[in-house]
């Protein structure tokens, strides 16, 4: 019988790795993604796993790189200004080919900020964050039970494309509580025989991201892009709600999505046909789900706690076929319901 329990989003991620078979957790404290580690320090030396706060952000992301080059399923976890002190250590992860899973818990910036939700991250996350033009997954969980959830899916992901995994949530999911059904325990990850587990009956493996000879590095850097090709073919995930009669499609994710949800109900309540596509992949990005209802929708609004990220993204899925409008709040100001309700209304007498 499965249980159900009354948590933090940030705990139901801790709770969710550790079931996914997290091996090993690097990390430094940074509000608001505190309660994370803190339940990583108590459950995770108590199941004899390798649980280590590091001496800085830039220490815990190298720390995973030797775990996760070790075949171990490694992760780490922080917030904004954190994250941005990890993107080199990212980089060689992405370049060596290493499975990892990051979590940013979103607070409001640039610099160091403020401790309140924000979803300016988007950009980083999506584009790589670091030198070199790489890619990574980003997975943008809605509540405290995707929160639990995805972990799961994100070791998978790595493990599967040999690729880090971001899961890009922000400081009201990370901090907020609700009642979370606790996933069974993942069964064993696949076997990495390319990880460095020692060379007593094979030959020895390599694990590096320095390529100095002439054209290999382009050779590498091809082969990582036909890999990215194949993630945006199979991994596109995204959630529709309410759009088979809509004429306005609200485009958001995490903290949004769900002020959207709640504007989109009192909508429909006055008459407006209003719907939802939540992003749950933000890279891969659900380009072709938006691009399939933009033979009935008349207009498109994106929904976002930045002065406008993902908004870009969405105009290149939509390609100027529809208006596409704008609502969004910036340095961690977060908008009601009623915000959004009438921003819908205000896209609706446009129409």
């Amino acid at each position: 019988m499965s249980k159900r329990v009354l948590t933090s989003g940030n705990e139901a991620l801790a709770e969710g790795a550790i079931r996914a078979g997290c091996d090993c957790y690097f990390g430094y404290p940074i509000t608001p993604q505190n309660e994370l580690i803190t339940y990583m320090a108590v459950h995770m030396p108590r199941l004899k796993r390798v649980f280590v706060q590091a001496e800085s952000e830039v220490a815990a992301i190298n720390m995973v790189y030797g775990a996760a080059a070790a075949g171990k399923r490694a992760m780490t976890s922080s917030s904004s200004p954190g994250i941005s002190l990890k993107q080199e250590g990212i980089s060689y992860l992405a370049g060596a080919e290493l499975p990892a899973l990051i979590v940013n818990v979103q607070r409001a910036g640039p610099g160091l900020g403020s401790i309140e939700p924000s979803q300016s991250d988007y950009w980083q996350a999506t584009r790589g964050g670091g030198h070199g033009g790489y890619r990574v997954i980003v997975l943008a969980p809605y509540n405290a039970q995707e929160m639990h959830d995805q972990p799961a899916l994100a070791f998978d992901l790595a493990d599967k494309y040999r690729i880090p995994v971001m899961i890009l949530s922000d400081g009201q999911i990370g901090q907020m509580m609700e009642p979370v059904v606790l996933r069974e325990e993942s069964p064993c990850p696949p076997p990495k025989p390319w990880a460095l587990t020692g060379a007593k009956d094979r030959p020895h493996n390599i694990v590096r991201s320095y390529l100095p000879r002439a054209g290999l590095l382009e050779v590498h850097n091809k082969r990582l892009h036909a890999k990215y090709a194949q993630i945006e073919k199979n991994e596109v995930r995204a959630e529709a709600s309410d759009l088979d009669d809509a004429k306005i499609m609200v485009v958001a994710y995490g903290t949004s999505a769900r002020l959207a949800g709640g504007a989109i109900v009192q909508a429909r309540k006055q008459g407006i046909a209003a719907g939802m596509l939540r992003p749950i992949t933000l890279w891969p990005f659900p380009t072709a789900p938006i691009q399939s209802c933009l033979d009935r929708v008349k207009a498109v609004l994106v929904v976002e706690l930045s002065a406008g990220q993902m908004v870009e993204d969405v105009r290149l899925a939509v390609t100027g076929k529809v208006p596409v409008h704008f609502f969004g709040r910036v340095g961690g100001g977060v908008p009601s319901i009623a915000d959004v309700h009438e921003k819908i209304r205000e896209v609706a007498t446009s129409l």
